[in-house]
């Protein structure tokens, strides 16, 4: 400890002396207020390390200090220690040594939530629901989901051991799995869902995913004979900018702005242009989008818009207008940070939240609407700035039941179909399967047979209203409406198993259908039940609507 405390204060001296010099040489008080701060910091920690009471981590202290400071910018910008390197990769690239597996907490547990098809973890038999006793000979008792998916990952082509607990299996199964190079497809599913409108479904904007989707559409243009699309963006977080470009590029002419972005380093600011020849420019074009699209999402999404060359469905975006560049720093770690905000062809930025105007608690606001400016598509349509892309056609989302939500939180869905799967080595196709009336009445009874904690917020809140009440010496005065509104918000499980059959049915059919078919079976089974997907088939199969919402405004 003595020794890295030493090496850290040396260090610190270093950097100390790097800014004391340039302070010296420059009169810039900025400067001079780093070289301040940095000292008092060097100070502070020297004392920290030689009288706190207790040992503290170097390490985790000063990572500590910085994730802080970073959190009072923006979400955004991030410090990469060399350990995360891998995980900084994958959200990149796609790409990362492993297993090829989903895994989660399930109470004390680690389990397999979702085998990739056509990794190592199926191939080697890991099935969803399988839970961890050891990875690589360690006992994962007690370690996180972060711990395991350590142990799991590791250079492609050496092998790591996993010991596991199947439904069913009295005894302990073991794997001898060869990892592999694991590059998540972008694309979770592409195919046609009638005689002329092709769909494709895109997860992310890791690299080459333009050239994934030009593929995909080309297959579905020229082979399937697609005449028209729909471009699924849903949930879609975004990720490297010049992706985005070349997907706007598949259905818009060369040389196009697609965005541009200004920042505090004004030789940084850029225009990004499409450079090649497009795919099809007249094919009518859906993009559908929602909270969860974001950045790069919202670069395709508003530029397709913005150049009125499709229409846009769903609910608006998530609102991420800002650029992020990664620096090097020190041994082997980086620095994610923003340098940008980006603006689509109108001249717009659609960044929602306002970090540099923080409210007086710390909290970050919405762009107000007095700052919100209006600007104008190819076509003269009116879009606004300050907050997300705006659909041109807004398709509500149906709240989900607070039943559902208490089912999949308590992972009572997920068992059911570990169950389900242990029990029926097959089922139907993935779009032909259902939940029968039989397969149901199984899942009500493994539901109330089980420990299933039902209960509101609102019950709650009522619960500690009377708990606060009783201390206060209140709830004499008012417990017979105390009593009243209890059994007013009591909950029947029997009757709201049965009232939101159809929306637990299709969360239970998703569910099964992942264990035979995985992600390509899951997207086939739900696309028939999507409203934003049926709505956007009925805006392209009546041209005179789509034409009208895409004309200058009379």
């Amino acid at each position: 400890m003595k020794i890295k405390r030493n090496a850290l204060i040396v260090v610190l001296t270093l950097i100390l002396s790097g800014f004391l010099f340039t302070s010296l040489n420059n009169t810039d008080n900025k400067n001079f207020e780093i070289a301040k701060n940095l000292d008092i910091y060097y100070t502070l920690f020297r004392e920290l390390n030689t009288f706190y009471v207790d040992d503290v981590d170097p390490g985790k202290l000063v990572k500590t200090s910085i994730d802080e400071m970073l959190e009072s910018l923006d979400p955004y910008t991030t410090y990469i220690p060399e350990s995360d390197i891998e995980d900084f990769r994958f959200m990149t690239t796609g790409e990362y040594g492993g297993i090829g597996a989903l895994i989660s907490k399930h109470g004390k547990n680690i389990v397999v939530s979702e085998p990739y098809e056509g990794f190592p973890a199926q191939k080697a038999g890991l099935k969803a629901g399988d839970i961890f006793l050891e990875v690589a000979g360690k006992s994962v008792e007690n370690l996180n989901t972060d711990d395991v998916s350590n142990l799991l990952k590791g250079a492609a082509d050496e092998p790591v051991k996993v010991k596991v607990q199947r439904y069913g299996e009295k005894k302990a199964l073991t794997f001898d799995i060869i990892r592999e190079k694991i590059s998540i497809d972008p694309i979770s599913y592409y195919g046609m869902l009638d005689d002329k409108t092709g769909y494709i479904r895109l997860n992310n904007f890791t690299k080459d995913c333009g050239e994934k989707v030009k593929k995909a559409l080309l297959e579905l243009k020229d082979v399937k004979g697609a005449e028209q699309l729909i471009l699924d963006l849903r949930g879609n977080p975004g990720g490297l900018l010049m992706e985005s470009v070349n997907i706007a590029n598949l259905f818009i002419g060369k040389d196009q702005e697609v965005v541009s972005t200004k920042g505090k380093v004004s030789q940084w600011d850029k225009s990004y242009k499409t450079t090649g020849n497009p795919v099809d420019t007249l094919m009518p074009l859906a993009v559908l989008v929602n909270r969860g699209s974001a950045s790069a999402s919202e670069i395709v999404s508003g530029t397709i818009q913005d150049l009125d060359r499709g229409v846009v469905l769903g609910d608006r975006t998530f609102g991420k207008g800002l650029v992020q560049t990664t620096r090097d720093l020190s041994y082997n770690a980086k620095l994610k940070v923003t340098t940008a905000k980006y603006y689509i062809p109108s001249g717009r930025c659609i960044q929602a939240l306002d970090y540099s105007n923080r409210n007086e608690d710390g909290s970050v606001g919405h762009v107000p609407d007095s700052l919100i400016s209006e600007f104008e598509t190819r076509n003269g349509r009116k879009v606004y700035d300050g907050g997300g892309v705006r659909p041109d056609i807004e398709v509500e989302n149906e709240k989900i039941s607070n039943l559902s939500i208490k089912l999949i939180q308590q992972f009572k869905i997920f068992d059911f179909a570990t169950k389900f799967a242990a029990e029926n080595n097959t089922i139907a196709q993935a779009e032909e399967f259902e939940i029968s009336d039989e397969i149901y009445t199984d899942f009500i009874n493994f539901v109330e047979d089980g420990s299933f904690n039902y209960t509101s917020r609102t019950q709650q809140m009522l619960e500690e209203l009377r708990e606060q009440a009783e201390e206060e010496k209140y709830y004499e005065l008012a417990n017979e409406q105390f009593e009243a509104l209890k059994t007013k918000l009591e909950l029947d499980l029997d009757r709201d198993l049965k009232k939101f059959r159809e929306e637990i049915s299709s969360l239970l059919k998703s569910e099964i259908v992942s264990r035979y078919y995985y992600q390509t079976g899951t997207a086939k089974a739900t696309i028939n039940e999507d409203k934003t997907i049926a709505r956007a088939l009925k805006l392209l199969s009546n041209p005179s609507e789509y034409i009208k919402i895409l004309s200058s405004p009379e």
